[in-house]
């Protein structure tokens, strides 16, 4: 698929309705609590179901897609660790023994790993959809050619598609990766104009040496391409990943389906603004989980609008932001289908002023 099918697709697709979004907030004031009682939580059910379409969200069915790549600004020390790491986590994904499927386990999410990008021999029981063992140094070239962009997004919109025709309620995101962060700092910082020194954090436990390197490595990167930063796609080849790209295509998908897609951390957030440039308004299918360790992920989250409920001080990346707000979401949603309503308990509502 060129760029110029997504846009076709995007141009046919509607999301968000508003009129369910008012709908949901309404019935939200019908239950037997005080008006705005479960905070951000109440707009999170009512996002759900505007997404959807449905007064009564339903997340029952979820998806947690992870998309594995390498990157290859590792070549610059700008990780604790390198590619080995990537594969020795796809082993225990694919072992359903990683971090995030253990708590996916509980929060009853069923993961679906990607390999978009990876180096090495391929992992049995990992999704094969590689395009390349890892990208390019984005320090001396661009990351990827334009045609690697479009197939890593249209391998995320693929990988999507098949999750919603299984009957999905939800999505969430995910990606693992060393150097994945340096990768979605640069188009980050590209897309914002960001200086890497105010905002580049630790990654997966740099030191305060190797983090100046890092912030180093992303400046001189930032301006030895000459690029456009309006030109969201052509930022994205230069400085991003695979498995950036793929979540572009993933968000697409289910703007199409209308399917509701909880972020994770950083490099799902950098996505979801990298396609936000490409696709106006397709934030608006995007749920906000958790507000990132790192700082860029905290200025992205105001740069799409969002409002994430969990302050968790988290950076473990794989999706365990997003499903850590399932279980809290099938709370909420449950006094929202089931809770006493003050019309049942002959209370007059609260009224608002």
């Amino acid at each position: 698929m060129k760029l110029s099918d997504f846009y076709k697709i995007w141009k046919e697709t509607k999301v968000f309705d508003d009129e369910t979004y008012k709908a949901v907030l309404k019935n939200w004031d019908c239950i037997a609590k005080p008006l705005d009682g479960l905070g951000k939580y109440e707009k999170i059910i009512a996002r759900i179901g505007a997404i959807q379409g449905k007064v009564i969200p339903d997340i029952k069915k979820r998806a947690l897609l992870v998309f594995i790549a390498d990157n290859g600004i590792v070549e610059e020390g700008v990780s604790q660790c390198d590619s080995i790491v990537t594969h020795s986590v796809a082993e225990a994904m694919a072992r359903r023994e990683s971090t995030v499927c253990v708590m996916a386990k509980r929060a009853g999410v069923d993961v679906f790993p990607v390999d978009i990008g990876m180096k090495g021999e391929s992992v049995k029981g990992i999704e094969y959809r590689r395009i390349r063992e890892g990208t390019r140094n984005f320090l001396k070239e661009a990351a990827m050619t334009e045609c690697e962009t479009e197939t890593a997004m249209e391998n995320g919109y693929i990988s999507a598609c098949e999750i919603f025709k299984r009957g999905y309620d939800i999505l969430l995101l995910g990606e693992m990766g060393i150097g994945n962060t340096s990768s979605a700092t640069a188009v980050s910082c590209a897309l914002l104009g960001l200086d890497p020194f105010d905002v580049v954090g630790c990654g997966a436990g740099l030191s305060g040496e190797r983090m100046r390197h890092k912030c180093e490595v992303i400046k001189k990167a930032l301006q030895t391409h000459k690029y456009d930063k309006d030109d969201a796609f052509e930022v994205l080849s230069v400085f991003g990943g695979y498995d950036i790209a793929g979540m572009v295509g993933a968000l697409l998908a289910a703007a199409q389906f209308k399917k509701p897609v909880v972020l994770d951390g950083l490099i799902t957030l950098a996505a979801a603004f990298a396609a936000e440039k490409l696709f106006k308004d397709i934030k608006n299918v995007c749920i906000a989980s958790h507000f990132p360790r790192e700082k860029t992920g905290r200025l992205l989250l105001d740069a799409l609008g969002l409002d994430a409920p969990i302050y968790g001080d988290m950076a473990l990346g794989e999706g365990t932001g997003a499903v850590l707000l399932i279980p809290q979401a099938d709370v909420c949603l449950e006094l929202y289908i089931n809770g006493r309503r003050f019309e049942n308990i002959g209370v007059e509502a609260y009224k608002r002023h």
